[in-house]
C-alpha cells in the first residue's frame, strides 16, 4: 500500500536555500505539477511576503539561473525560476522511484516536503539518495491511506505552531478579536504578512490532519 511521508530536508545547494536563509520571514511554496517538462529546469513558486529584498536575494542565489515574476497579488506573488546546474533536487528522484511530491514549503533551514511513495522500500531508496547527496533528512510522519504508522499528529511546523498558539492565547480567534496581526507580529518579531500566512497554513494542516484524512 502506498505511503505518505513528510520530511524536512536541508542542504546549502538545495533549490532556493540561500534565499530562504536571507529572507526567513518569506514563505515559499512549490506550485505542484507546474512544469510540463522537468528537463527544462523551470519551476513555479508561490511566495508570501515577497518584496524587493526577496528579489535581490534571488539575484545572489547560486541555485537560481534566472527568475521571472509571473503574477503579483500584493502580499503574494508567483515566480518562475530556472535552477542553476548543480542545484540539488529530490523531485526527480522521487518521480524515478514511482513517487510524487505533493507539497513543498520552505522552513527555517530548507524545505518541508510531503511525498506520495509506493512503499517503504521507495522511502528507503530516497533516504539513501539523500545520504549519498549529503542532504540532511528529518522524518516527521509516515502513514498509509487510512492508518497512522509513525510520527506526530500533524505536520504543522514549529513556526506555524508558535503563531497559532500565540494567536489563541492572545484572543485572535475570539469574536470580537482581542488582538491583531500587527500585535502578534510584534510578539513573534516577524511581519504581519508572515504571521497571517503561518496561521492560515497551520490551520489548513490541522484541518487536513484531523478532519480530511479521517473521512
Amino acid at each position: 500500500m502506498s505511503l505518505i511521508a513528510i520530511l524536512d530536508i536541508a542542504h546549502p545547494n538545495l533549490a532556493l536555500t540561500p534565499t530562504i536563509d536571507e529572507c526567513p520571514e518569506v514563505s515559499i511554496q512549490v506550485v505542484s505539477h507546474s512544469t510540463t517538462d522537468p528537463e527544462t529546469g523551470l519551476f513555479f513558486f508561490l511566495v508570501e511576503g515577497a518584496d524587493e529584498t526577496f528579489e535581490l536575494a534571488l539575484e545572489d542565489d547560486h541555485t537560481v539561473t534566472a527568475w521571472t515574476l509571473i503574477d503579483d497579488f500584493g502580499s503574494t506573488r508567483v515566480y518562475r525560476l530556472e535552477h542553476a546546474e548543480g542545484t540539488k533536487l529530490i523531485s526527480p528522484k522521487t518521480a524515478g522511484i514511482g513517487g510524487l511530491m505533493l507539497n513543498a514549503e520552505s522552513n527555517d533551514r530548507g524545505w518541508t516536503v510531503r511525498l506520495h511513495l509506493p512503499d517503504r522500500e521507495a522511502l528507503a531508496t530516497l533516504w539513501e539518495f539523500c545520504e549519498t547527496e549529503d542532504i540532511s533528512v528529518e522524518l516527521h510522519r509516515v502513514f498509509r491511506q487510512d492508518e497512522w504508522v509513525d510520527g506526530p499528529a500533524t505536520d504543522v511546523t514549529d513556526e506555524q505552531q508558535a503563531a497559532l498558539v500565540n494567536a489563541y492565547e492572545e484572543g485572535y480567534f475570539e469574536e470580537p478579536r482581542e488582538t491583531s496581526l500587527e500585535e502578534l507580529a510584534t510578539r513573534l518579531d516577524i511581519s504581519p504578512t508572515a504571521v497571517g500566512g503561518r496561521i492560515r497554513r497551520g490551520m489548513g494542516k490541522l484541518v487536513e490532519a484531523t478532519l480530511f484524512e479521517e473521512r
